[in-house]
């Protein structure tokens, strides 16, 4: 029997909330907020659990040297296809590593790197702390990470928006919640991560949303992205739309050596 337990949810997630409005959304404003803080390529990036590639390939496209580590073969075999169907000179600047973000540093056999995402991966963990290690341990001196983890400050916000009071009431009190792919997730807040990076020698430099309106409406395939993406940039960088976001992003910059 396999041990990867995103096997039975790799299509799911990469083919269906990948591909919603709300899934491109994401995609688009992570990569202007980063490009906010990277600095000019080629440099060189590890995305841990990069799943399929979607915010990986893009840097690869603009010229990033991107190392994706994940520790399931069903999304690294997504991503291995989506590779498949990129220029050649992007191919080559795409390394696959299959291991947990925990050992990321043995893994890359100590490598640093200039820049360290990891997104959306916080949230399936028990505890953030060992997996913030890892990614702090992996930058480079002056190099960035940046993490994005679901918001514990807005449980209550999507029960209540569908009308299911008794779960909004209890979810002001909640650590986490059931996820759209029907997995447990857990929340954090910008303030105790950011302190996990300081124990670890990152200082938190900035901090944005992600999802607010694409996040509680139900948009169709055939919304204009572009434009729903364009207003959600905007609302990620500003208060106080971005204290009320789905999920947060959070950049931190390693001391200097």
């Amino acid at each position: 029997m396999s041990d990867d337990v995103w096997a039975s949810l790799a299509d799911r997630f990469v083919d269906g909330a990948y591909a919603t409005v709300k899934g491109q959304v994401r995609t688009y404003v992570l990569h202007h907020q980063l490009m906010e803080h990277l600095t000019e390529p080629p440099g060189t990036v590890l995305d841990v659990g990069g799943g399929a590639g979607h915010q990986s390939l893009p840097l690869a496209r603009a010229g990033y040297e991107v190392t994706l580590l994940d520790p399931s073969p069903a999304m690294l075999a997504k991503a291995e296809q989506k590779l498949a169907s990129e220029a050649p000179k992007v191919r080559d600047r795409v390394r696959l590593v299959q291991a947990r973000g925990e050992d990321a540093a043995e893994a890359t056999s100590g490598q640093r790197f200039e820049a360290v995402l990891c997104h959306g991966v916080l949230m399936y963990v028990d505890h953030p702390g060992p997996l913030i290690t890892s990614l702090c341990r992996c930058a480079a001196s002056g190099g960035i990470v940046s993490v994005m983890a679901l918001n514990a400050r807005t449980l209550a916000v999507r029960p209540a928006l569908e009308r299911r009071w008794a779960d909004a009431l209890q979810a002001f009190e909640s650590t986490g919640e059931r996820g759209v792919l029907g997995v447990d997730t857990r929340a954090d807040t910008v303030e105790e991560l950011a302190e996990l990076f300081r124990a670890d020698e990152v200082e938190a430099v900035a901090w944005y949303g992600v999802w607010l309106f694409s996040d509680w409406l139900d948009l169709a395939a055939t919304e204009e992205v572009s434009a729903v993406a364009a207003v959600e940039l905007q609302a990620s960088r500003r208060d106080p739309y971005r204290q009320l976001s789905r999920v947060f992003h959070l950049v931190g910059r390693k001391a200097d050596a």
